[in-house]
């Protein structure tokens, strides 16, 4: 019997001993293609060489010094590194162990810079439905996931949604993808000025949504002109790359290939590609310069912020990407991987879309096709699809309740940047083969929750 107080209580698990390029091994020697990265953490794999001799460098030396006494080298330099290729007007970087603390540390920072120049009053947060930044109770507060909210409410702060980017389900008939952000935009405005434009504090988005809708990338034009509608108001912007940042679509921040800069942007997962646990939140200069100007103090912190053995580790991991030119990969694998996928899926009765943007792919799933209509919830469609996977040696990440936190299932991809061509082959054969086994044993089944048809078969 395990101590462990694991995820699920009523579940087993394999022991993952050994990792091998983009394969995990368990204790029983069966190999596993992370198609997934774990959660879009595994950017380089679970061996390289590069990052693990940094690492062990790094605590021969110093692993760890507490940061209200010192400053350390792998920190500063990351910073460098970080800001030299950031978006525009991003001066600095506050490093922490994951993507809840970035959020949670970004909204801090959001409160206190209207408190130092004067703006006490801005206190709302406006946040996207369908969205997901984290779970501890500021970051659960802010996201729109309906399912990880609903029990913890009670004690969540008050954030308004408004609605995703989210084409597929969004998108009126009739409505062209420029006038689709048009309207969102005006949805955004309409609720700043319904909450009163001067008390309005952040305005929070993912640039490809990840977990909670899988790999929705919003329509061109749709964050530029969010980013107007937040400057006219003098509202930050907050842009949560944790899941889609550094290299996942193609490039290292996702804000690039939407023309914007933001406030505040908050990087996890493929910042230290699972080798550390660590996050960060890139914070700019009007902000930096009002509190260094005012009090000159951040009112918050962590024991590891800035941990020595994380930032070497991430340092590793980012040069080794830069180094090896595999950001061009990532689109190159991407395209790749989308034409496998629309080769098996585009026709199938149930993958209502396929979508993303690089290395992060999510593909809908749907009883009917014509009318968009869900699976049962109680089929426990994702779940099932996800232990199916297992069994052919493949790891994916599907999740359940994409249209409104309670109905809907996607499958979202995420690989390491280092695959090769004959790994997206076995990625779309092992998970074509892992969805048809579910969906045949779901329409074998005696129910009512379904659309009657037996297309799947």
């Amino acid at each position: 019997m395990s101590h462990v107080f694991h995820r699920s209580l009523n579940q087993g698990y394999p022991t993952a001993v050994k990792g091998d390029g983009p394969y995990l091994i368990d204790s029983q020697g069966r190999r596993y293609l992370d198609a997934s990265g774990g959660a879009a953490v595994s950017c380089l794999g679970h061996s390289d060489a590069q990052v693990i001799e940094a690492i062990q460098q790094q605590v021969s030396t110093l692993a760890y010094a507490h940061t209200s006494f010192f400053t350390n080298e792998p920190m500063e330099e990351l910073a460098d590194f970080l800001i030299a290729r950031a978006p525009e007007g991003l001066k600095s970087v506050y490093f922490v162990s994951g993507g809840s603390e970035a959020i949670e540390a970004a909204l801090k920072l959001a409160r206190q810079y209207f408190i130092e120049i004067g703006q006490p009053q801005r206190t709302h947060l406006i946040a996207r439905r369908q969205s997901y930044h984290g779970n501890t109770l500021g970051a659960l507060a802010t996201g729109g996931n309906a399912w990880r909210r609903k029990q913890f409410e009670p004690l969540l702060i008050d954030v308004s949604h408004v609605a995703p980017c989210y084409a597929y389900r969004e998108q009126k008939d009739g409505e062209s993808a420029e006038g689709l952000g048009i309207r969102l935009a005006a949805e955004l405005e309409a609720e700043i000025l319904r909450l009163g434009a001067e008390n309005v504090m952040a305005f929070v988005a993912e640039p490809v949504v990840g977990a909670t809708l899988g790999a929705v990338p919003a329509v061109t034009g749709y964050f530029r002109r969010i980013r107007e509608v937040c400057q006219r108001y003098g509202v930050l912007l907050i842009l949560d790359e944790v899941m889609c940042g550094m290299g996942r679509t193609g490039t290292l921040f996702a804000a690039e290939q939407e023309g914007v800069t933001a406030d505040l942007i908050t990087i996890a997962k493929g910042l230290g590609a699972g080798y550390q646990p660590i996050g960060a939140t890139l914070v700019s200069a009007k902000i930096h310069n009002a509190i260094a100007s005012g009090s000159g103090f951040f009112q918050h912190g962590h024991t590891y912020i800035g941990h020595a053995t994380a930032c070497a580790a991430a340092l590793a991991v980012q040069k080794g990407i830069e180094e090896r030119n595999l950001l061009p990969r990532v689109c190159s694998l991407g395209e790749g991987l989308r034409e496998r996928l629309l080769e098996r899926f585009a026709a199938h009765p149930n993958i209502g879309d396929i979508r993303g943007r690089g290395l992060f792919q999510g593909l809908e799933l749907v009883a009917d096709r014509e009318s968009k209509k869900v699976f049962d919830p109680a089929l426990k469609l994702n779940v099932r699809i996800k232990q199916a996977a297992m069994e052919q040696g493949l790891m994916c990440y599907p999740m359940a309740g994409t249209v409104d936190g309670q109905e809907g299932d996607h499958i979202l991809l995420a690989p390491p940047f280092i695959l090769e061509e004959t790994h997206l082959d076995e990625i779309v054969q092992k998970l074509e083969i892992a969805v048809h086994s579910v969906l045949n044993r779901i329409y074998k089944e005696p129910t009512t929750c379904r659309s009657g048809r037996d297309s799947a078969l």
